[in-house]
């Protein structure tokens, strides 16, 4: 907190031409901005999920306007908003079309994982893919696996009854790490240690299912043992400078193989990277999300552009149990068009941003009951002030699937704004929040979310 008050007092001061930094740099008090620059402008780390709830992109665009400044989106896969805006001439838009060194994007190759069960193979790695990891490794070239999924399992669950263990503080399904032989949250980080008996009807029969990042480490190591081999993950990255000794290592050739989940997938330049690997495609494609098509596209294109960035013309295998998805092939083909224009096609028949924006009204109590009928009560209070034309677009009130303080019950109503309407919406939204949160009588209270993630 000293350091950042630090850097805060010289901008503050007018010590600093220049300020680089992640979401909250937006803020910097800069008396005159001529230029900001949002890379990877598409990434949802640029909204803030804690409050104040804000969106990177909108205060950028109001700090810039401020100044008569200017400001650059960039992304080698947009988002479908600043798409859609480019295409309405909100903003201007600006291609690069072929890659800085003129090297031929890599060869993109999609397993039907399907087809290999079929055929009797119940590895993780289709037969192309590993034929085609031995072939590179033994032509000295390196090796990138790719799944965005950390943890030995992706989850415990008893086959007896199908109990699933959860994070008593969130609420959300635990991850089997082998290193720790426990049961992790990658929300909130508690850990629980695995039971011998399932707590729900007495089984023994409770295990971990699913792959991540540290199973797909323990075998890619008994199937090339031959070869060094590094593990880019959240949970390998915790010691000080353990980020820069993993990439250094592999940069200079010393790791032969480097798994990872999103953070190999992005922006690292590695000349001699022959092949990579996309263990599943399917991951986030199965998010209940409507982003989730976008965002399976954005990670499997950007992690097949870190094969192929030397001299030689790299490969790419992607491994899918849905080899028919839009996404999936859009994303094998380098195809932004084909993909935006499917996805623009479906956001508009259910009217998703950018034909709407997206508003969740958060009801938090400590009782579920109180919380439960505290929702009831906010979504007819909205409904009341809002009128006829948006009876359709007030959903009913949900359960939030992360809770992310035990004492504390958490409801959500999500209301479909349509274009031109978002102030009315919000205003209506606010009256009901501020009678809420300013009355004594009331045992829950209200937070608002604007196209949250």
């Amino acid at each position: 907190m000293g350091e950042r008050y630090d850097e805060w007092t010289r901008i503050r001061n007018g010590q600093v031409r220049i300020v680089i930094g992640a979401r909250s740099a937006v803020f910097a008090p800069l008396e005159d901005i001529g230029i900001i620059i949002m890379d990877e402008e598409h990434e949802s780390t640029y909204k803030s999920d804690m409050s104040p709830k804000y969106d990177t992109v909108e205060v950028a665009i109001k700090r810039a306007k401020t100044f008569n400044g200017l400001i650059i989106l960039g992304s080698a896969t947009p988002s479908v908003v600043s798409t859609y805006r480019s295409e309405q001439g909100i903003y201007k838009r600006i291609e690069l079309k072929e890659r800085y060194n003129q090297i031929a994007l890599p060869k993109i190759e999609i397993v039907d994982m399907r087809e290999e069960l079929k055929l009797g193979n119940k590895s993780i790695f289709s037969r192309l893919l590993y034929d085609e990891m031995q072939k590179c490794l033994e032509e000295k070239q390196q090796v990138i696996l790719f799944l965005n999924r950390r943890g030995y399992s992706t989850f415990v669950s008893c086959r007896e009854c199908g109990y699933v263990m959860k994070c008593p503080e969130c609420g959300i399904s635990l991850t089997y790490h082998k290193a720790e032989n426990a049961a992790v949250c990658h929300y909130c980080g508690k850990m629980e240690p695995l039971p011998k008996m399932c707590p729900e009807c007495g089984s023994k029969y409770i295990r971990h299912f699913g792959t991540g990042t540290e199973k797909v480490e323990e075998l890619t190591s008994s199937m090339f043992p031959d070869y060094p081999i590094a593990r880019l993950d959240l949970d390998t990255i915790k010691l000080k400078g353990s980020v820069d000794k993993i990439i250094n290592d592999f940069r200079k050739e010393k790791t032969r193989i480097l798994i990872g989940t999103q953070l190999v997938a992005k922006g690292l330049d590695f000349k001699n990277v022959g092949l990579v690997g996309i263990i599943s495609a399917d991951v986030i494609l199965n998010i209940p999300d409507y982003r989730s098509a976008e965002t399976t596209f954005q990670l499997v294109t950007q992690a097949a552009g870190r094969a192929g960035r030397g001299h030689k013309e790299g490969k790419v295998v992607i491994q899918t149990y849905n080899s028919d998805h839009y996404s999936i092939q859009a994303s094998s083909e380098q195809n932004y068009k084909a993909f935006y224009d499917t996805e623009l096609l479906l956001r508009r028949s259910l009217m998703y941003p950018p034909f709407s924006d997206i508003v969740q009204v958060i009801v938090i109590a400590k009782d579920e009951q109180v919380c439960k009928d505290g929702a009831q009560n906010v979504m007819e209070a909205v409904r009341g002030h809002l009128g006829k034309e948006f009876q359709n677009n007030i959903f009913e009130p949900q359960p939030l699937l992360i809770n992310s303080r035990k004492e504390h019950y958490r409801y959500y109503i999500l209301i479909k704004c349509p274009k031109g309407k978002r102030g009315k919406c919000l205003s209506a939204v606010e009256k009901v929040k501020k009678h809420i949160n300013t009355g004594k009588k009331y045992q829950y209270s209200v937070s608002v979310d604007v196209n949250p993630y």
